[in-house]
């Protein structure tokens, strides 16, 4: 990491290892030295394993496996996994083609439609249409050629929302001015440039584009009227540098006011958080992963995982719970078996896939007496052998009453593990666990 840093310092770097000074730097020589000294004697030649408290039970738990009916005779590499609420049909897309593939509820291929780039995320609207985000490049670049835009239930694209974004990966809906019109809010996660887009809803259809903080790395949002005042806010996650949860709360004026409410050394690589209230004590709990690997330092790191923070007033948050997850990608919430609490599910696309694949995709069956310490039983579907899992949705797919989990499967590249074979199905797209609770 170090060569990294020294040349956005504005220093010349040769083979990773000699450092030259020149009249843009930004720092001296003799400063800089100082620096790679302090880390050379103090950082610790590797880093300790993570031991959870509590051993992964390989069982299918309450779940089954379900794959496509159409065949696929190309290389996996889905990029959008999602369900439809409305329809229970599935929407997925890959980085080979950039199509928008539609699948029915019985997991048949329904259509594929062409999209500007690979979508990396979909939000289902009230009417028979959906908001799609399009990253644009997938490569660390910060190329403004990303887009928003409005597909129909077939999949095909009917109007724009946003575009020269720079890598978005994710948008969410609400009417946050109070003026009967919906509008979208976009994480452009970017490389060096990026940041969160407020895309205002004007009387004519047409979108304003408002930014609301100006960072790279912002990667999720989730809104609600977190300061019961009556206004939708927004909670955003930033990752890449200066990682954190941010709260920005609706000022009533077409703006909002910004504090951040937990942050995370930038190493962590924060990949995602979800709300819920997990104690039943009235209060939003914010669950978190740390997974993203695929920066300069690719090796496993114990505080890779999940993570609970219990709201303790005033949306202020304390730790109560980890589980040490190699690479953890995302998690969601929901009460999968029915019992009236939260449980979660989780995947791992960075996971060590060498001596642990099974924590690939992780089910947390939450054992909690309310208003407790969390307290969940973590079951290791096997289901790792069937692909490597980069994006994951959570829905009624078999319109059964109990929420199923769909899968994408990115099989290619991306291996941090020296001497390491993928074993993996690489042809099929996504699978989905359907919920046999009932």
């Amino acid at each position: 990491m170090l060569p990294a840093m020294a040349k956005q310092l504005g220093l010349e770097v040769w083979q990773n290892s000699a450092y030259y000074q020149n009249e843009n730097s930004a720092i001296s020589y003799a400063d800089w030295m100082l620096i790679v000294a302090y880390y050379d004697s103090l950082a610790p030649a590797h880093l300790e394993t993570a031991k959870a408290d509590v051993t992964l039970k390989t069982d299918w738990s309450i779940f089954k496996l379900k794959k496509p009916q159409s065949p696929s005779d190309q290389i996996a590499t889905t990029t959008l996994a999602a369900i439809d609420p409305k329809t229970h049909s599935v929407y997925t897309s890959d980085s080979e083609t950039g199509n928008l593939y539609h699948w029915s509820k019985d997991l048949k291929l329904i259509s594929s439609n062409p999209l500007p780039s690979p979508a990396v995320n979909m939000t289902f609207t009230a009417k028979q249409q959906a908001a799609v985000t399009c990253i644009g490049e997938m490569k660390a670049l910060d190329i403004p050629s990303g887009n928003v835009l409005f597909v129909d239930a077939s999949g095909k694209t009917t109007s724009p929302i946003a575009s020269n974004l720079i890598r978005p990966i994710q948008t969410v809906s609400a009417d946050f001015n109070k003026d009967g019109l919906t509008d979208y809010v976009t994480c452009s996660f970017g490389h060096n440039k990026g940041g969160l887009y407020l895309m205002k809803q004007n009387a004519d259809k047409s979108f304003q584009n408002i930014l609301i903080r100006g960072v790279a790395g912002a990667t999720q949002s989730i809104t609600g009227d977190f300061n019961n005042d009556g206004w939708i806010d927004i909670m955003t996650l930033f990752a890449h540098g200066d990682e954190g949860i941010w709260l920005f709360t609706n000022n009533k004026k077409g703006g909002f006011d910004e504090k951040n409410v937990l942050r995370f050394p930038p190493v962590y690589g924060s990949s995602s958080f979800q709300i819920a209230d997990l104690n039943k004590d009235g209060k939003p709990d914010i669950i978190y992963t740390a997974g993203d690997n695929s920066d300069y330092s690719r090796i496993l790191k114990p505080y890779h995982g999940v993570y609970i923070f219990t709201n303790t007033g005033n949306m202020n948050f304390k730790q109560s719970y980890f589980y040490p997850v190699n690479g953890a990608t995302k998690v969601i919430a929901a009460d999968f078996d029915l019992d009236g609490d939260v449980d979660l599910a989780s995947i791992a696309f960075f996971a060590d896939l060498k001596n642990k694949p099974s924590e690939g995709f992780i089910y947390f069956e939450n054992t909690s007496a309310p208003k407790t310490t969390p307290n969940f039983t973590p079951h290791a579907v096997p289901i790792h052998e069937n692909g490597r899992w980069i994006c994951m949705d959570v829905s009624d797919v078999d319109d059964d009453g109990d929420a199923d989990i769909v899968l994408g499967n990115y099989s290619k590249g991306f291996l941090n593990e020296d001497h390491f074979t993928p074993n993996w199905n690489t042809k099929t797209p996504f699978v989905v666990l359907e919920n046999t609770t009932k």
